[in-house]
């Protein structure tokens, strides 16, 4: 036994819970933003908007002329299913369902966007940044390291004691089991 035994019985079961309140309040609101400038009319994320694929598709729209009906399924179902997942994706894991596969597709949609914006939007050294500088404002390496580790910490840690999750777990585990084996809920 340590000295940190106890702040590690009451501290690391909250790390999930804690990440994902960093999350709603930092991140989800910049992805909702997001996404509403992909939304079109009539059927909002089904039909989007011709930003999306300026956003998402630089160089091929730039090549179809900007005209993203000149695009064709592919690109639209690609520009649809990453809309989702910008509101999808964060809602998730805010409220704690499904959070390790929502935070695993936040991190592969995080290094997608950061390859479109490296890649397609051909972005600058200074805004790329620059890892282990004296600058940490860098808003590709920098800032982007930074979501992805809260979101790897719900991949590995799950979404915490307050979370759907966590009540899914408990209604699911038969009784005889919260019984006999008190730790078992503790790791749910």
């Amino acid at each position: 036994m340590t000295i940190y035994d106890p702040i590690n019985r009451i501290a690391a079961p909250s790390i999930g819970t804690l990440a994902r309140l960093v999350f709603a309040a930092t991140l989800a609101p910049y992805f909702w933003a997001s996404a509403m400038t992909k939304v079109g009319a009539p059927l909002g994320p089904f039909t989007p908007s011709a930003g999306a694929y300026f956003q998402i598709f630089p160089r091929l729209i730039e090549q179809a002329g900007y005209d993203p009906s000149a695009l064709g399924i592919v690109p639209t179902f690609i520009v649809i299913a990453g809309t989702l997942a910008e509101f999808v994706l964060p809602a998730l894991i805010i409220i704690g369902a499904a959070t390790r596969p929502a935070a695993i597709g936040m991190i592969v949609f995080i290094i997608v966007q950061s390859l479109t914006d490296i890649v397609g939007h051909g972005i600058d050294a200074a805004t790329l940044g620059a890892l282990f500088d004296r600058m940490p404002d860098g808003i590709i390496l920098d800032q982007r390291l930074m979501w992805v580790f809260v979101l790897f910490s719900l991949a590995l840690t799950g979404a915490g004691p307050i979370s759907v999750d966590r009540w899914f777990s408990r209604a699911k585990a038969p009784i005889w089991l919260l019984r006999s084996n008190p730790d078992k809920t503790a790791r749910l």
